[in-house]
């Protein structure tokens, strides 16, 4: 089992870096007043990560609310 995580992590490790290595092309990016210019592929990779915590965020929110919506209201008096 571990030869087979060995292999996958090298597997991950060479696409990530073919990745790179065919998208070093540069974009620039312009909010509001603001210009930033970098590779596509560090673009892509950090929208991908906002994407993972923004995603959670709103998951762990929707969960929340759902649990507070399907609790019975206490006793009132």
């Amino acid at each position: 089992m571990r030869y087979l995580y060995i292999v996958l992590i090298v597997l991950l490790t060479a696409i990530v870096l073919s990745f790179k290595v065919q998208n070093f092309d540069s974009v620039t990016l312009t909010l509001w007043t603001s210009s930033f210019t970098l590779p596509v592929s560090v673009l892509v990779i950090g929208v991908y990560i906002l994407g993972m915590f923004t995603g959670g965020f709103l998951l762990s929110l929707l969960r929340s609310a759902f649990r507070g919506a399907s609790r019975p209201a206490g006793p009132t008096t």
